[in-house]
Formats: C-alpha cells, sequence, structure tokens
C-alpha cells in the first residue's frame, strides 16, 4: 500500500479552532467542560459534529445506542471501512481535550483529504462513541462495549444515572436513538487518537505516544462491616471500626500495585461511609479499588493477593471484609499491523515517539476484539485529565491529528 507524502499535514489552525468551539458546548465552570453523556449539552455537541461532518462531505449514521458514524466514500464499494474516533462526552469536571481531540482530529483528516483531494481505496468512517466516560451510567465506555458485544443493549438501556433516570429513556428523550442495529458494522481497521491522561510522554520529551497495550482493569467493590458506636464513650479497645479497615485496605492496594511495578497501579476512588457522622464510629465502608496493569496473569494476581490478605487484615481488628469485581476488562495487545502504521507515520512525519501502554481505558480497547485497532497518543501538561485544568499545545494536537491522518490514509490505501 502506499503511504501519503512527509509533506502532507492537516490545518494545525483549523483544528485547534474546531476543539475551541466544541469546549463553548457544556462549559465548566473553571475553565474545562460539563458534557456528560445524553445531557442537552451532548444532544448539542452532536449536533454541531454533525454539521461538520455533513459539510465536510459526509453522510450520517446513528446506532440504537446513540453511536454516530461519519462515513467517506472509498473507490472500492466492497471494500471494508477504516475507522477512526473516540468520544465528545466528558467527566463533570472534564477538560476540553480527552476524546474530542480523536474525535475532531479525525474530522480535520476528513477536511485534509477533501483540501488536497485524496481518494482513497476503501471508505473511511469517523464515529463518536457514546458514553466512553461512565461518569453518569456506569460502566464506562458502555456504547462501544455493546458494539463488541461485551454488554447487551437491554442492559445498558436499564443503566441508570444517580437521579434514577435510565439510559435508554435519556437517548430517547435528547433524540439521538437510532435505527441502525449496534454492532452490525464491520471494519477492516480502528485507530483512535486521544491525549495520554499521563505524565510520560512530556517527561520524555516524546511527540507522540505509539500505544502496544491497554491496561487491563478489575474495579472490587469492597464492604467492610463494624460496629457503630459513640465516638466519645466507646473504648479504644472495644472497638469495631470500619473506618480503620478501609485504613488498612488503602494501604493493602498500595503495597499490592507497588510491588507489581513497572505498569501496575491500584488505589481506592470512591468511598462511601456509614452513617457518615462526626461522633459515630464508622459501622459500614463500602470502596471500589481500582487495579490495572497490561500483563492478564499479574492483574489477576494482584486481585488474588487483595482477596486473600483484606479479610484477614480486617479480621484482625474486629470487622468483616467481602468483595465483589463490579467492572473488568482484560488487557489488550494492539494489532501489529495498525500499531507499526503509527510508528511508520510518527517515523515519516519526523516525530520524536515511544512504544507506551495506555494507563487508561478507551472505546479502542473493546473495539480491539472486533477489528485490528491501533492508538496514537499526545503529551498532555502534567499529566493531568479528568480534570479541568487539563491542558495540551496547539502543536501537540496537531502531531497527533498528523500521525492519524497518515496511518488512517495508508490503510485505507490512496488511489493514485
Amino acid at each position: 500500500m502506499s503511504a501519503p507524502g512527509e509533506n502532507l499535514k492537516i490545518n494545525g489552525a483549523r483544528l485547534w479552532d474546531s476543539l475551541m468551539e466544541m469546549a463553548k458546548i457544556g462549559p465548566g465552570v473553571a475553565g474545562g467542560n460539563n458534557r456528560q453523556t445524553l445531557t442537552d449539552d451532548d444532544a448539542k455537541g452532536r449536533a454541531l459534529f454533525q454539521t461538520w461532518c455533513e459539510e465536510a462531505g459526509c453522510s450520517m449514521g446513528l446506532d440504537t445506542m446513540g453511536n454516530m458514524f461519519a462515513y467517506r466514500e472509498g473507490t472500492d464499494p466492497d471494500a471494508l471501512p477504516v475507522y477512526m474516533g473516540s468520544h465528545i462526552d466528558t467527566q463533570p469536571t472534564g477538560g476540553k481535550y480527552d476524546g474530542v481531540l480523536g474525535v475532531l482530529g479525525g474530522l480535520e483528516a476528513f477536511r485534509t483529504m477533501n483540501d488536497l483531494g485524496i481518494k482513497t481505496k476503501h471508505p473511511i468512517v469517523l464515529v463518536n462513541w457514546t458514553n466512553e466516560e461512565g461518569t453518569r451510567f456506569a460502566p464506562a465506555m458502555l456504547a462501544s462495549g455493546v458494539f463488541a458485544g461485551k454488554h447487551t443493549q437491554d442492559w445498558a438501556y436499564d443503566r441508570v444515572d444517580a437521579e434514577g433516570k435510565r439510559f435508554g429513556d435519556e437517548l430517547e428523550r435528547i433524540g439521538w436513538k437510532g435505527a441502525e442495529t449496534v454492532g452490525d458494522r464491520k471494519m477492516h481497521a480502528m485507530f483512535e487518537l486521544h491525549i495520554e491522561q499521563g505524565p510520560i510522554l512530556e517527561a520524555e520529551k516524546k511527540d507522540i505516544g505509539v500505544v502496544t497495550h491497554g491496561q487491563g482493569l478489575r474495579w472490587i467493590e469492597c464492604t467492610i462491616t463494624g460496629k457503630e458506636s459513640h465516638t466519645g464513650s466507646t473504648p479504644m479497645a472495644m472497638r469495631k471500626n470500619a473506618g480503620r479497615g478501609l485504613a488498612l485496605v488503602t494501604e493493602l492496594v498500595h503495597e499490592i500495585a507497588m510491588k507489581n511495578q513497572p505498569n501496575a497501579v491500584g488505589a481506592i476512588g470512591h468511598i462511601d461511609v456509614y452513617p457518615n457522622s462526626r461522633n459515630i464510629i464508622p459501622g459500614k465502608v463500602v470502596c471500589t479499588v481500582d487495579m490495572r496493569t497490561h500483563l492478564l496473569d499479574k492483574l489477576n494476581g494482584m486481585v488474588d493477593e487483595l482477596m486473600e490478605r483484606a479479610p484477614k487484615l480486617c479480621e484482625e481488628i474486629g470487622v468483616e471484609f467481602s468483595c465483589e469485581i463490579v467492572g473488568q476488562f482484560d488487557p489488550p495487545a494492539f494489532d501489529d499491523g495498525c500499531v507499526a502504521a503509527v510508528r511508520d507515520a510518527a517515523e515519516r512525519l519526523g516525530y520524536s515517539h515511544m512504544d507506551i501502554v495506555s494507563g487508561a481505558g478507551h472505546d479502542a480497547c473493546w473495539i480491539n476484539d472486533v477489528a485490528p485497532t491501533a492508538m496514537i497518543m499526545c503529551p498532555c501538561v502534567d499529566g493531568l485529565s479528568h480534570n479541568e485544568a487539563e491542558e495540551i499545545s496547539p502543536a501537540w494536537a496537531e502531531a497527533g491529528a498528523n500521525v492519524l491522518f497518515h496511518a488512517v490514509v495508508e490503510t485505507a490505501e490512496i488511489v493514485e
């Protein structure tokens, strides 16, 4: 297949303008975005994205999970499409680039193909996956998970937010439930551009991360049960303090992650303490442990150690421990051919690059199970993400989009 010449590049200023225009929809309180999935602002962002895609000559498909597919024709109607994309939904206190860069970087690739008169054998499709963040409706990567057969659609429709609103009802309410059967599409390949959401690329002074693996994930919901009693009148030796159990488990999670370095992480991110009163010793704590690494055996070993040691630690202080896995996916190894296309594009364009493991979950991790897939990462300042202060430079955005453009066009095969 022929590769695009190194002089073929996207319009970085136009990409940046699009990022800033999308950021006006669902502004946060501190300079970022609050454009949570299936909200009115999500609907407005989708409408703007569709308008831009149609202006670029694409037709728009929409499936029953609300996934949006902008289609650019290829010269061979029988060739499977090459996909690219990410998501435009955000965290409640999200940044302007997480997910959005991958979608609008793909849009800029379309615009550049039009500017340069590039035709490809394979059609190219740009996708906006619904509810990647999972902050309003758990779990994360919900719609791509249904697309890849990881969840049933009925189960996904029944997910509820903190106010008890159903995913399926909210999808209909905002008017973005399509008729196309989710998962029916077949892909030649899929590429996702994303900010790193970690500090490695910036620290190593690299323009591009060539993502070879994603981290596997286990979310373990833990319940520590003690006995509620008065903080002032209960002798220390007679307490059954679930809060103390939480402290022990927190340290255990850290210890397990540290001894499984490198590329292993663990933390407790969500905690509910009952009854959560100033003068009552906690009688129950419910928390969620997040453990991740890119090696399946290591990941399973970390979970096994937590489940073996935590009950014993809690028993020693008179409280009980129980747990269950409430979210999981195994570590994906991305397709060698697609990874090579990303690496070759970075080389051809003269960008510094390094292989990297994705520390976060992404839609590409699910799609990797149904089609050859790879990811491209660009740095973000201080590795900060899921925060309104998330920041990248225009040069980083342009480099990432250029690599996406080259990898996608090469894979879709330029027609001279």
